[in-house]
């Protein structure tokens, strides 16, 4: 099975000597696995970095076994923030995130879209928060929803919390996750609220129902924000 796509390296490893095997998310096939041959070598390896956009061939005799990929790199993304430790871990969780939880094969256009989206605006100073929303919509797009929407009619008081409910658990969050609108006001404590609030969810809807290791590049992420 030949195909071309273009996508994002989610992770990856050595294999033998000189070669590397990489996890990427496609946009025309999702997650794929594949063998990258020279993956080592001085070329090849600055450019495959976790969260770079690549353009990739693959080769596969056998569907069922791993393929080849010839790689380009498409965008260097992560380069961009080797100097930035906040923006470097999050792209670290955001891979890993969805390295653990895409499922293999299954195209997902609405969350490639949203990647590729946030990614678009991780130079902005609101960055975190649209990281935080970008967190929201991938436990929607991956089958829960949290019905945040419907807690709307409350009065929005800038700055403040508001208990919800979700599967008979209280939750106390900021208020803008639930406007789905960007603070006018950012703190500390409402980033720090919000990462606490969408990894419980993820942790108990997906990672622990599957016997999964939550990232600690997410859990570090949070830290930053302490």
């Amino acid at each position: 099975m030949n195909w071309e796509s273009e996508g994002y390296l989610l992770s990856k490893n050595k294999f033998r000597e000189n070669a590397s095997i990489i996890n990427v998310f496609t946009n025309l096939h999702g997650k794929v696995s594949g063998i990258v041959y020279g993956g080592n070598s001085r070329k090849i390896k600055n450019f495959l970095q976790i969260g770079n956009k690549i353009h990739l061939v693959n080769t596969s005799k056998n569907p069922n076994k791993i393929g080849y990929f010839k790689t380009e790199i498409i965008e260097p993304i992560s380069a961009k923030y080797f100097n930035d430790r906040k923006r470097t871990t999050a792209i670290i969780s955001i891979t890993t995130l969805l390295n653990t939880l895409l499922p293999e094969s299954q195209k997902n256009k609405a969350i490639y879209q949203s990647l590729g989206n946030l990614f678009s605006k991780l130079d902005l100073d609101q960055w975190i928060i649209l990281y935080i929303f970008w967190e929201l919509n991938l436990i929607k797009e991956l089958g829960y929803d949290t019905e945040l929407e419907k807690y709307q009619k409350h009065q929005n008081v800038e700055g403040k919390f508001i208990s919800v409910k979700i599967d008979n658990t209280s939750y106390d969050i900021p208020y803008f996750l639930i406007k789905r609108e960007i603070p006018l006001e950012i703190s500390n404590e409402l980033i720090k609220r919000s990462l606490e609030f969408t990894k419980k969810v993820l942790i108990e809807k997906f990672y622990n129902q599957n016997n999964l290791k939550f990232p600690i590049s997410r859990n570090l992420l949070e830290k930053y924000f302490t």
